[in-house]
């Protein structure tokens, strides 16, 4: 089997990578302070949002799955609305997608220096805080520029010493639980579980950026469905055993501890250094979920410059690397900038209603091409029972989008009014540009 795809990158990422990356883009920093948030709304009570959202996002994660083991080109999930809806659908969500991207790790950048600022006060100085998001997604970009397979190997790493303090704090709050602490007092109702799990849905969410490196992975047809669903299973276990632990250590006083959760409860079973360990460990926490963003983000960039989309340069592959070596450092960029500007704040309100959308585009794909080739044999994944569980998807991703607040709203439409007016002049340039150059 050729090793390179028709635009010449390198098909080098296995199960245990696409595994890696989709554990590594959703266990970030929300895992070291959502149990105590969940256990404010739900108590006792917290592990039934876990179980409810971990359901759902496996129901989503199928879909993923399933149209991933077919569409295997880059760029994910624009590539799966791409093919299912036609070039305007797609540059609509490639422009969220890539775009919502910046947005989370410039969040995510600024939280790890918030952090690091305690120990390290010269990060409070902007300039030296600028240097150091230079310095982070400088490196990242020099690493995937490489190879994709540099950049894969950064990530499987990240993502195992990310583990280990969780993996700690797992097994020493095991042994410091109460079982008293895990009684509920009562069944939470429809409305404060809604409002938990909305909460969760986004902790939960990230892992489906891993399917931006599509054109590089191995054999999709198999690696696919058993990436990112060993991935998202393992996520969904690990934040069921997190809230546990909390939740057994700390009972009632669980929900009063919203700024380090699971810091207080490293500190109750470990001492100081069980604190100063899960601190630590947020922190890189962090600084991997980025590698994994340097890792998958570009290839949409990439994948949109190759329609037209985006400038002609950003689509050329490294003649030696046979990376997108221009897509990389352009959104490197695009993270540096927003970063040291602190502008993303105003924008982050469209970016749950932007996910949202994107998901729901997925799965819809979904059942489009289910029902388009349902008479045609594939050997690709397919999930069983027909439509069923892409239907039950779109059912749940509309329930959490009818959460969502009216600014949220505003701000979507906004947005995709902008994005249609940029493709209509790219359409109009575009035709006016091929006109001429045939006269």
């Amino acid at each position: 089997m050729d090793s390179t795809n028709k635009v010449g990158l390198k098909r080098e990422i296995g199960v245990l990578g696409l595994a890696a990356n989709t554990l590594n883009r959703t266990i970030g920093a929300g895992i070291f302070v959502l149990p105590a948030l969940v256990a404010n709304i739900l108590g006792g009570a917290s592990i039934l949002a876990y179980l409810l959202c971990g359901l759902l996002m496996m129901t989503i994660m199928l879909c993923f799955s399933e149209i991933g083991s077919q569409i295997t080109t880059t760029g994910g999930a624009y590539a799966y609305i791409h093919s299912a809806f036609g070039p305007f659908a797609g540059f609509i969500a490639n422009s969220m997608f890539w775009f919502v991207g910046v947005l989370a790790d410039a969040a995510v950048a600024n939280a790890m220096v918030d952090m690091l600022t305690i120990q390290f006060q010269v990060l409070s100085n902007p300039i030296y805080r600028g240097i150091f998001f230079f310095i982070i997604f400088g490196g990242f970009a020099f690493i995937n520029v490489l190879g994709v397979k540099h950049g894969d190997n950064v990530v499987k790493i990240n993502t195992l010493i990310k583990l280990i303090p969780l993996t700690i704090l797992i097994v020493a709050g095991f042994l410091g639980t109460s079982t008293e602490n895990l009684r509920w007092d009562s069944i939470p109702s429809l409305e404060k579980l809604g409002e938990a799990s909305l909460l969760l849905f986004f902790a939960f969410a990230g892992g489906e950026a891993s399917l931006n490196v599509s054109g590089e992975v191995k054999n999709p047809k198999r690696v696919v469905p058993l990436g990112v669903l060993s991935g998202m299973a393992a996520v969904v276990l690990i934040y069921i055993l997190i809230q546990t632990i909390s939740q057994g250590v700390l009972g009632a006083d669980l929900a009063l501890q919203k700024e380090a959760p699971l810091a207080a409860v490293a500190n109750k079973v470990l001492g100081e250094f069980g604190s100063t360990l899960i601190i630590a460990g947020a922190a890189f926490s962090m600084f991997a979920a980025l590698s994994g963003s340097i890792l998958s983000y570009p290839r949409v960039i990439f994948a949109g410059a190759n329609k037209g989309w985006m400038p002609a340069f950003i689509a050329k592959i490294h003649p030696k690397f046979a990376t997108p070596y221009w897509a990389i450092i352009v959104y490197a960029l695009f993270d540096f900038i927003f970063s040291i500007s602190g502008g993303f704040k105003e924008l982050a309100i469209i970016a749950s209603a932007s996910l949202l959308s994107i998901y729901m585009g997925v799965v819809l794909a979904t059942i489009k091409l289910r029902l388009k080739n349902k008479a045609t044999k594939t050997d690709s994944f397919k999930l069983p029972g027909g439509i069923i569980i892409p239907v039950f998807a779109a059912i749940a991703i509309f329930w959490f989008l009818s959460h969502l607040a009216q600014k949220e709203f505003i701000a979507l439409g906004l947005f995709l009014l902008v994005l249609s007016i940029i493709y209509f002049l790219i359409n109009t340039f575009g035709k006016n540009k091929n006109q001429g150059s045939s006269i």
